[in-house]
């Protein structure tokens, strides 16, 4: 068990970059311990390859300072939310033992979004019932369930019910997205064109995170959605 304060799910390379990363660079820079875990390798993206992204990947990781990384290697566009995919999760959940999970959007354009979004956030649950039972390399592992579970925000512009103020870490953001050079604008790129590739959606990263910034006075912020109320221990909590 190496136990992490924050565990950032990704159904493909480069989602929570795009999602959250902003958050999980300050995270870092608080001393909290990080981990991001990818469902698939992204071996379906229009651009690049497995090989590729693993790579880019490895990059980005080193970028951020998050302290693991790992790839579950689902099958990218086909993976489900069944057993044998919630109890590979349920591994790294209890593997890590995070106070906090961050998955994919609720609701998205790639339909992969959605699926890993559901699937996180149900193993997240599954891991704390001690009769679900998991090993790794062959020991047993104790039930954890995370405290909270948020759901970053991605191609579709959901309400966020809250926002993290990332003002002074988008440099890294960018620096950690643009790692994946394979998949995002070139204008020197043979690849084919994809509706990530192009020059208005790199730049919509930063002005998105300009735009919820704005909204509550600050530089840059991240949103998030949840799925059951939160809760502040003080009214001087919230900005």
């Amino acid at each position: 068990m190496i136990k992490l304060d924050i565990l950032a799910f990704g159904a493909h390379p480069d989602d929570v970059e795009l999602g959250c990363s902003a958050t999980l660079a300050k995270e870092i820079s608080r001393g909290k311990k990080v981990g991001i875990i990818d469902l698939t390798r992204g071996e379906l993206g229009t651009r690049g390859s497995a090989d590729i992204r693993d790579a880019e990947a490895a990059k980005a990781a080193q970028i951020l300072g998050v302290h693991h990384r790992e790839n579950l290697e689902f099958r990218d566009g086909f993976f489900i939310n069944d057993e044998a995919h919630q109890l590979a999760v349920i591994r790294m959940i209890r593997k890590y033992q995070p106070e906090i999970v961050l998955c994919n959007a609720i609701q998205d354009r790639h339909i992969d979004h959605s699926k890993g979004s559901k699937l996180v956030s149900d193993a997240c649950f599954l891991s704390g019932l001690r009769r679900v039972e998991t090993d790794l390399g062959g020991i047993d592992q104790k039930a954890w369930r995370p405290k909270l579970v948020y759901h970053y925000i991605q191609w579709e512009n959901l309400k966020p019910d809250f926002v993290v103020d990332v003002t002074g870490f988008m440099k890294m953001k960018m620096e950690a997205v643009k790692a994946y050079s394979s998949q995002f604008y070139d204008p020197n790129s043979k690849e084919p064109v994809s509706p990530i590739s192009s020059q208005n959606f790199l730049e919509s990263i930063s002005y998105r995170a300009r735009d919820l910034g704005r909204l509550i006075g600050k530089e840059y912020a991240e949103g998030y959605t949840v799925e059951r109320f939160v809760a502040v221990d003080h009214l001087d909590h919230l900005i």
